[in-house]
């Protein structure tokens, strides 16, 4: 009986991290499916990582974007700009760390049966911590590091103006979890979230 218990965990873990790996990859893919809008490329990440908060919960959606992370810093070119350590110091980075706290309070706020409303509210939380996160950062690097002025026009111009594309996509994630999962649960009990 326990051997069955142990291949059942077994399983479970397998297709836990194989679905970290699935949203490392769209991490990635997502980073070059961008719109050049200078000088924040326009991406889909945080709609992908909101998504991963949602499908694999606050642990593994974290964790699926955090190797997406550590992979940038050793110098994989997977982010919109490139890659490596210097990368901290560009604009983008405060979102990029973002992600992971965005995937993390998604996670936090959605249950596995929770209405779409509810979802919605967990992916537009996601969305916040990003931005909280961020904008922040944004604003020292421009401020202190790249020495520009007009730090609350910059606030407005390169940061709160993807507010809006961020809620609708990830509202809309919200809305695509809620149905997946639905018929997910509803068939594979074990081989849902991971919480």
């Amino acid at each position: 009986m326990s051997d069955i218990n142990s291949k059942k965990i077994s399983v479970s873990k397998s297709a836990a991290l194989a679905k970290c790996a699935l949203f490392t990859v769209l991490m990635v893919v997502s980073a070059f499916v961008s719109i050049p809008f200078p000088p924040v490329p326009l991406t889909f990440q945080t709609v992908v990582a909101v998504a991963a908060g949602l499908f694999l919960g606050p642990a593994y959606g974290t964790a699926a974007v955090a190797v997406y992370i550590f992979m940038g810093l050793i110098g994989l070119p997977v982010f919109s700009g490139g890659g490596g350590f210097a990368y901290v110091v560009q604009l983008t980075f405060g979102y990029i760390v973002g992600f992971a706290a965005a995937a993390f309070v998604a996670g936090v706020f959605c249950k596995e049966k929770i209405s779409w409303r509810r979802a919605a509210l967990a992916a537009c939380a996601g969305v916040l911590a990003n931005y909280l996160i961020g904008v922040p950062y944004f604003l020292i690097i421009w401020k202190f590091y790249m020495h520009n002025g007009a730090v609350w026009q910059a606030a407005v111009l390169y940061n709160f103006l993807y507010f809006p594309k961020d809620i609708v996509l990830c509202v809309l994630a919200s809305v695509l979890y809620w149905r997946v999962n639905k018929h997910v649960c509803m068939r594979a009990r074990g081989i849902g979230r991971e919480d």
